[in-house]
């Protein structure tokens, strides 16, 4: 009997599942249509299109859209927060910033949950834990009666100074069971235990309002799966890179908002180590946007300043992900001084590029790439057909003649001007965050990334491009490559020159009980768990911190603090010894360790491909003769030069004018930018 893995990638347009064979590491894929009225359909019409038989099913992984579209749209059910008195609107007043700062007419969106819903309760904790007032149980039984009279779906419970001791929140919850047993509660002092109240309001926030979205979407999954004959837990991919079961999601369902994103950057790291690129960029370019992200010695970088909309942080670990309005529908335009530009504004799925028979006149970027001759006259295997005249008037009408460009010339402006806006969004993950680009390879991956990866790269002297074999569904992929994953932390601030070795491991065993007991809740062996620590430090004086690895035992604090030195040079190019240094945060990561089927490998066999035929590609002003490669033909060993174009199911590969290109023995593509 054939065993397989399913990984399940949701996306705006397609729903892309990637079917992996235990046994050999064979992989296959299925495209279908998303359904965004509910997107579980597009799952079930993939599960049947691909002849999967649930039975044979040994791992389901999923990275949703859900909690992020439900956060986007605002299509919450009713949902409620009480809080101190006088602390109703901590979430409301933010840090009374703004995008903008210099647009005054431009609002931060209302709260995900209403003045009228937030209530408030007498109780007092200070700073040191102390409980000054006890819960008022009198006050705490009506507002439970008034949000079941008003049938609330969910609840939050923020109360001050909570992260240092959670007793009055948890009295409230308990209060709160009692009247609505059926109602899930979060509890701030649990979901996001530190200081800086906003934070931890708008964490919790954000984590009641997904609660009731998140759950019934997976329990219907759940149950749909195991009519078909899954017998295994639902693996739910979440923002900080790792999954999550079904048990985890109601308590910490805002954890999969950012999921789909992470599960290309997952993809782009483990492409890029199995390479032997450590340090890689991934580039995930789809239809409307493109995804960058970072890895530095085999590792992501990790955020907890994100959100889904600005002035609302969700401050659990994420893989950072920078996102800008650039991908194959973005359209090109004029603005008011007269600059050619292009995105964010998209064509979207429908109607889509010019070429696409829509009734779409605006030139986009895949009409300047049929024009230029990089992309061919259909997609996905034939299933989408490109009209060339169409996307020829689009660009003459959209840019050739209001600039008084030739047709390519004008093309080629459109797609180096999307090519600016994505090397900048690369840069700013990179150069400002103290990284060299030219230390990195760039693993270029969805739809569009490998149509553009190589020219990115070259503005960037990154010397080497890798497109994997199946680009259009690398994110899927990403979700049959990670492990259980949680994160906890507390706060713990000190001046790190006093902090003793033996009060920073109470703190990390006080979390790493609570860390095996959750792996352990769900199902992982003790064999297959692995914990890693983290100290969060800071110049005194300072509000923002680093994190710093820290050993599975301190016996030096001392060692703590020349790492933060060493990692504050590095990010910011300075470090001052001689400053004090502050203990923010400890943290601790639980992992528990998925078994992973190892991917096909081959023998390289150097050769010279032979080209399924030739046709005119437009680089630099010049029409080049290029050789058109079949990607299904290329065998491990293949080597060949530019100017080329590779086309498959999912994907366009350009290699440029003066580049070399080489299969690897994982039929990964390497582009190599420089000569030499």
């Amino acid at each position: 009997m054939t065993k397989t893995r399913v990984a399940v990638d949701v996306g705006g347009t397609f729903t892309d599942i990637c079917i992996m064979d235990e046994e050999t590491g064979a992989i296959r894929i299925e495209k279908t249509a998303s359904t965004p009225h509910d997107p579980m359909q597009a799952i079930l019409n993939g599960i049947e299109q691909g002849g999967i038989d649930l039975s044979e099913v040994t791992m389901f992984s999923h990275g949703t859209t859900v909690a992020t579209n439900a956060l986007i749209t605002r299509r919450l059910p009713r949902t409620a927060m009480v809080c101190t008195e006088g602390f109703r609107d901590v979430v409301e007043i933010r840090r009374a910033n703004k995008e903008d700062l210099w647009d005054t007419y431009k609002d931060v969106a209302k709260p995900y949950i209403p003045r009228r819903d937030r209530l408030t309760v007498g109780e007092r904790v200070d700073a040191t834990g102390a409980v000054l007032e006890a819960l008022n149980e009198e006050e705490a039984r009506r507002v439970a009666a008034v949000l079941k009279k008003r049938e609330v779906k969910s609840i939050a419970v923020c109360f001050m100074n909570a992260y240092v001791n959670g007793a009055n929140e948890r009295r409230m919850r308990d209060i709160l069971k009692e009247v609505m047993p059926d109602v899930p509660v979060s509890i701030s002092s649990e979901v996001m235990p530190e200081i800086f109240e906003h934070e931890r309001f708008s964490t919790t926030m954000a984590n009641t309002v997904c609660a009731p979205v998140v759950v019934d979407y997976v329990s219907r999954l759940g149950d749909a799966l195991a009519a078909g004959g899954y017998t295994r837990d639902l693996l739910l991919l979440h923002s900080g890179g790792g999954v999550m079961t079904p048990g985890s999601v109601r308590d910490f369902s805002a954890r999969l908002a950012g999921s789909g994103i992470a599960a290309g950057a997952i993809a782009s790291r483990f492409i890029g180590n199995l390479c032997g690129f450590p340090n890689s960029i991934g580039f995930d370019m789809g239809g409307t946007s493109t995804d960058v992200s970072l890895a530095w010695n085999g590792e992501p970088r990790i955020t907890k300043d994100w959100y889904i909309e600005y002035g609302y942080p969700i401050r659990f670990p994420s893989i950072e992900v920078l996102t800008i309005g650039a991908g194959g529908g973005s359209l090109a335009w004029r603005d008011e001084g007269g600059s050619l530009r292009n995105g964010p504004q998209s064509a979207g799925a429908y109607p889509g590029p010019a070429c696409y028979k829509n009734g779409n006149g605006t030139a986009t970027n895949t009409d300047a790439n049929v024009v230029l001759g990089r992309l061919g006259t259909s997609l996905a295997g034939g299933k989408i057909t490109l009209d060339p005249a169409l996307a020829e008037t689009a660009v003459r009408t959209t840019v050739a003649e209001p600039f008084g460009m030739e047709l390519h010339q004008a093309a080629e402006a459109i797609v180096a001007v999307a090519n600016a806006n994505m090397a900048n969004a690369v840069r700013l993950l990179s150069i400002s965050r103290g990284y060299d680009p030219r230390d990195f390879a760039l693993v270029a991956f969805g739809g569009a990334g490998a149509l553009h990866g190589a020219a990115v790269a070259k503005e960037l002297a990154i010397p080497t491009v890798i497109v994997p074999p199946n680009p259009g569904v690398t994110s899927a992929l990403g979700c049959l490559l990670v492990d259980i994953q949680h994160d906890f932390s507390d706060s713990f601030m000190a001046d790190a020159s006093s902090v003793a070795p033996e009060e920073m491991e109470a703190a990390f065993a006080r979390m790493e009980a609570h860390a095996v007991e959750r792996l352990a809740h769900e199902g992982v062996a003790e064999k297959d768990m692995a914990l890693q620590r983290s100290v969060e430090m800071m110049y005194q004086g300072q509000w923002r911190s680093l994190s710093v690895a820290a050993p599975a035992r301190i016996v030096s604090v001392a060692d703590l603090i020349e790492a933060f030195h060493a990692e504050h040079q590095r990010e910011f190019n300075f470090r001052r010894d001689e400053a004090p240094v502050s203990v923010f945060r400890v943290a601790v990561k639980a992992l528990g360790i998925v078994p992973k089927a190892d991917l096909p490998k081959y023998d390289e066999v150097a050769h010279a491909p032979e080209p399924v035929g030739r046709r005119a590609v437009w680089f630099d002003g010049v029409s080049h003769d290029a050789a058109i490669y079949e990607r299904e033909k290329l065998s491990a060993g293949a080597a060949f030069s530019g100017p080329a174009i590779v086309e498959q199911f999912d994907s366009t590969t350009v290699v440029p004018p003066g580049m070399g290109a080489k299969v690897d023995a994982f039929l990964n593509i390497l582009i190599t930018t420089t000569k030499g």
